[in-house]
């Protein structure tokens, strides 16, 4: 068995859904079920005797340390983190608690499960934290995306945390012996994704005829990798990652905000056209968020060269059949935006 906290989120529940569609052994998700993550995520496996789900916060050291008992798993992929950049902005307090405190409970949960293993089981054992690109902070245009090893940087509460959880786990490693590695990835998108994030959000309000907002000029550069193609790497990582190494998950396909919206407005102009006017015609430029970094950029070459990773949809492609997702799940997204649910679902 493995463990996977924040299992019903975003990247989470697409791992497990992954995990499982794979073969691989059974699960344990382990989560808060706050609003971003929902065990709806995992309805298509909802059932299977391959999936089980606590409801728990990694902070409770009681709960952690009775769930690595009870269950005896041989690996824990951490995911669970609150990730939002503007909420972390406003309350960076549960941002502070989760992402650092939550991360030293579960390791020192995890250091003490491994006390009592055998020799062999411990050197089997794996801790798998997954962390973002945003702890390196602002990147400028005209540089090379960032190797392993680049110096952090981080510039708002929440990338600050992710950096302080990732300190904890290479500390950890070199100081204990922790059987840790840690995967960085560039800027997640697919389906079951918070409609808080930009690209859902976008899909979302413009389905709702609403402005689609776009901070400061829309030239910020993201680095987009779909989730499915995280998964793989996620998944080739537990099998064949090297303890106490970092390794960067990226796509290189890098894009503007404003791009990326307009692509968007482009796809729903196709798959789901409004009367009268184009999509493109509601984006509405609003003043920038503080602290917004002006580009991020991962060099993945370590991955693919040592470990054979890939990715296996372009951009295009991704954005595309996520648009199709959101307009194929109309009840996901008015529960997701705590909304009254609709009489039936949109059809792509």
């Amino acid at each position: 068995m493995i463990f996977v906290t924040g299992g019903a989120g975003f990247i989470g529940a697409n791992f497990v859904l992954d995990w499982l569609a794979a073969g691989g052994e059974p699960v344990l998700v382990i989560d808060k079920l706050t609003y971003a993550g929902r065990i709806e995520n995992l309805d298509a496996v909802r059932g299977s005797p391959g999936l089980h789900v606590v409801q728990a916060d990694i902070c409770d050291a009681a709960a952690m340390r009775d769930l690595l008992a009870t269950w005896q798993p041989r690996a824990v992929v951490h995911l669970a983190a609150e990730s939002h950049v503007d909420r972390s902005i406003g309350a960076p307090a549960e941002f502070v608690r989760t992402n650092i405190e939550g991360t030293f409970v579960l390791i020192e949960a995890v250091r003490h499960h491994l006390a009592g293993l055998s020799s062999a089981a411990q050197r089997a054992f794996r801790f798998l934290h997954v962390s973002t690109d945003e702890v390196y902070g602002s990147l400028d245009l005209d540089a090379r995306p960032l190797a392993e090893g680049a110096c952090y940087a981080p510039s708002s509460p929440y990338a600050a945390s992710k950096a302080a959880a990732d300190h904890l786990v290479r500390a950890s490693q070199r100081t204990y012996g922790l059987p840790a590695l840690i995967s960085v990835s560039s800027n997640n998108y697919g389906p079951l994704q918070h409609p808080e994030k930009l690209i859902p959000r976008m899909i979302v309000s413009a389905l709702a005829g609403e402005p689609l907002p776009v901070y400061g000029d829309g030239a910020h550069v993201r680095d987009w990798l779909h989730v499915s193609d995280h998964c793989a790497a996620l998944r080739r990582l537990l099998a064949q990652g090297s303890v106490g190494e970092t390794y960067h998950v990226s796509a290189a396909s890098e894009r503007r905000n404003i791009d990326v919206v307009q692509a968007i407005c482009r796809l729903l102009d196709e798959m789901a056209p409004r009367p009268g006017a184009a999509h493109a015609a509601r984006i509405a430029f609003v003043a920038d968020r503080a602290g917004h970094d002006r580009r991020y950029a991962l060099d993945a070459g370590r991955l693919r060269a040592q470990l054979g990773w890939a990715p296996a949809r372009d951009f295009d492609q991704g954005l595309r059949e996520t648009v199709a997702w959101y307009l194929a799940h109309a009840r996901w997204i008015a529960e997701a935006r705590g909304v009254p649910a609709p009489t039936s679902q949109v059809s792509p």
